[in-house]
This record gives C-alpha cells, sequence and structure tokens, in this order.
C-alpha cells in the first residue's frame, strides 16, 4: 500500500540532555521527569522508530528487512545493502557530550574484524541548529594553541606547550590523555583558576580530566538556527549546548578523547584522530544539505511547496507548526517514513519540515 507511514521514536535519557527541549517541540508538558538527550528517528537496532502502516505496528528495522527493495529502493539497496544506511535524530544539549572521534569506512572494517568496533559502519554526522548551537570540532592551529595555553601561566603544562610549539597536536594530546592520574586534580584545579568560561564549567563538571583544555586546542563554532555543521572520520569534536536536527552514517563507532567517565583507549584514538581534519560549514543546496558522506542528505523547508522526487527512503520530521506530506498532516514534533515504492511527495503547508535521504542523486 502506498502511503506515508507514520513513526513512534524512543528517546534517549542521556545524562547531557534537556528536561525541556524535545517535550516542548512534541507537545508534552515540560520539565520533561528525567534528561532527553535524543529522539532517534531510523531503524537503528540500539533504538528503531516503530511504524504503523494500516492497523499493524512493526519496528522500522523489520519493516525494511521484510522488503528491502520495495523500502529502500533500487539505488539505495545497491549502494549499501538491505539497511537504511542514516539515523536522523532530535539532539538537546544542555551539558558538554564527551570529546570524540568516529573511525572512517576502511578503518571501521578493519577494527570490526578484530573486535575494536561494534559495526563496520563510519559515522559520519551532520548538525542542523534549530536554537543556537555551540560545539568544538577540529584543532586550532597547533602554535595557536600553544599561546593560549602558555598564557594560562601553568608551569605544569609546559610539556604539552612544547609539542604544540614544534606543530605535535597528537603527541600534545597524549601528554594530556596519559597524564598521571594522581595529578590530575591539582592541574585541572591550576587550569581552572586561569581558564575561560567554558574551561571553568567542564572542571566543574570534570574535575579530574585535563581534556578541559579542550576549549583552548580547538576550534570553537557558534551556529545560528539553519546553519549546518559536517563532521567527518578523524574529526574530534564535542557539542556544548543547543537543540538541532542530527543526522549521520548509522553505526555507534565512537572513540572518547575525554569529559567522559566512560573508558579511553588512548592508541586507537590516536590511530584514528586526524589533526588536521576539520568540520565543514554546509550551506543548503536549494533545500538540501549535502555532504561528502553517501549515506545521508538533510533536507529542510519553510512554508513548503514542493515535490520530493521519488525512489528514496526518507524520513520527514516537522519541527514547526504544520505540513502536509501528499495527504499525511504532520504537526510539529510528528515525523513520518516514505518507503521508496511511494513515489513522489508533495509538501506544502505553513512551517518547518525537515527529511533525511541517502546523499546518492
Amino acid at each position: 500500500m502506498n502511503v506515508i507511514d507514520p513513526l513512534t521514536n524512543p528517546i534517549k535519557d542521556y545524562a547531557w540532555g534537556s528536561r525541556t527541549a524535545i517535550a516542548a517541540l512534541t507537545g508534552r508538558p515540560t520539565p520533561s521527569p528525567g534528561p532527553e538527550a535524543e529522539m532517534w528517528l531510523g531503524a537503528h537496532p540500539s533504538g528503531p522508530s516503530m511504524l504503523r502502516r494500516g492497523e499493524t505496528e512493526r519496528t522500522l528495522d523489520e519493516v525494511v528487512a521484510a522488503d528491502p527493495a520495495g523500502e529502500l529502493g533500487e539505488a539505495t539497496l545497491t549502494r549499501f545493502g538491505p539497511r537504511l544506511p542514516y539515523l536522523m535524530k532530535l539532539i538537546a544539549v544542555a551539558a558538554p557530550l564527551s570529546l570524540q572521534v568516529h573511525p572512517t569506512a576502511e578503518q571501521a572494517r578493519e577494527g570490526h574484524a578484530r573486535g575494536k568496533y561494534v559495526d563496520p559502519c563510519p559515522k559520519p554526522e551532520l548538525v542542523c541548529a534549530l536554537t543556537p548551537f555551540t560545539a568544538l570540532a577540529g584543532f586550532r592551529p597547533p602554535r595557536e594553541a600553544a599561546e593560549l595555553v602558555a598564557a594560562l601561566g601553568v608551569a605544569e603544562l609546559e610539556p604539552v606547550i612544547g609539542r604544540l610549539r614544534d606543530g605535535q597536536t597528537s603527541q600534545a594530546l597524549r601528554a594530556l590523555l596519559e597524564w598521571p592520574r594522581e595529578r590530575r586534580r591539582e592541574l585541572v584545579s591550576a587550569i581552572a583558576a586561569k581558564g575561560d568560561d567554558l574551561v571553568v564549567r567542564l572542571a566543574e563538571l570534570y574535575p579530574e580530566d585535563p581534556a578541559v583544555l579542550a576549549p583552548l586546542l580547538m576550534r570553537r563554532h557558534e551556529l545560528r538556527p539553519g546553519q549546518a555543521l559536517f563532521l567527518g572520520a578523524g574529526v574530534l569534536h564535542a557539542y556544548v549546548d543547543g537543540f538541532g536536527v542530527e543526522i549521520m552514517g548509522a553505526s555507534d563507532n565512537v572513540l572518547r578523547a575525554g569529559l567522559t567517565p566512560k573508558p579511553i583507549d588512548v592508541e586507537e584514538l590516536l590511530r584514528v584522530v586526524d589533526p588536521a581534519g576539520q568540520p565543514l560549514e554546509v550551506e543548503p543546496e536549494g533545500h538540501l544539505y549535502r555532504t561528502p558522506a553517501p549515506e545521508f542528505a538533510l533536507g529542510r523547508a519553510h512554508n513548503p511547496r514542493l515535490r520530493l522526487t521519488g525512489g528514496l527512503p526518507r524520513i520527514l520530521l516537522c519541527t514547526e507548526g504544520e505540513v502536509l506530506a501528499n495527504r499525511r498532516r504532520l504537526a510539529a514534533g510528528e515525523s513520518a517514513f516514505v518507503a521508496a515504492r511511494v513515489g513522489d511527495v508533495e509538501l506544502h503547508g505553513r512551517g518547518t519540515v525537515f527529511w533525511a535521504q541517502p546523499n546518492l542523486a
């Protein structure tokens, strides 16, 4: 049956999440009982959306597995196999996320084969701001970072400063990650006494993590609503605060570099991180934010009157007002799946709609 199917989406309660952003958008009471960090829209096995088709309700991954050709279309099936290659999210950042990086496709395949990664897929990602959104992403030029760290006047950081002045960003990062555990609290206290507001905030959250220096080592990006940032493999990053729509390759492969209680694999991290890697500020081409990643493109339209050509699997998400997708009404916070077999989709209404699709055109 060629209809557009409504979705019900799981919400992840990670500690850094907001108690207002997702709840307000989806029309639920605020504040929510606990933090709500992400709403997942997709077929990832760790949190698939529920799809209602007629009187039947199944997870989206089950729907795709039952008819890959019809749900995904020939182009997507040929390129990625019988799986939805992207995962779309609402992401609500009330406290900074961990510093992290993702492997390339080749690194993911090789690492998965030796048991290092949970799946063999890369995890490029793009975030489009719904509110002002702050991210740390990509390293500063090493000499610039060296001067910022030196300005703190913390003598213990001379080994880090020296490596940065020599252009050895990875080795400076190693020095921080391998800082003797018994001396970390003293170091972080000294950094916080001279650092800026973000350094102080991080030090309060992580009083024994030298990675609180990240704002001095990395570039800060301030996105306005509608602006988007693409993070490819090897780019060290951390979201700091804000609310946005995120889209990524459907993978769980994450390496953490700090600002987290979770384990850190220093050697694997330094193998994957690209000291020269930088994010890309992505401008929409028409209505599409296209990226170097084939797994996804993100569409966005305000008060739309447009047609989406059929043949690709899409997820639609209304973030404001009301939009009609063919005859399917989507209010703010509501979403739907469009199978490849459905054909063209007419979007119109008074509101804002995002959509996810493979980046194959």
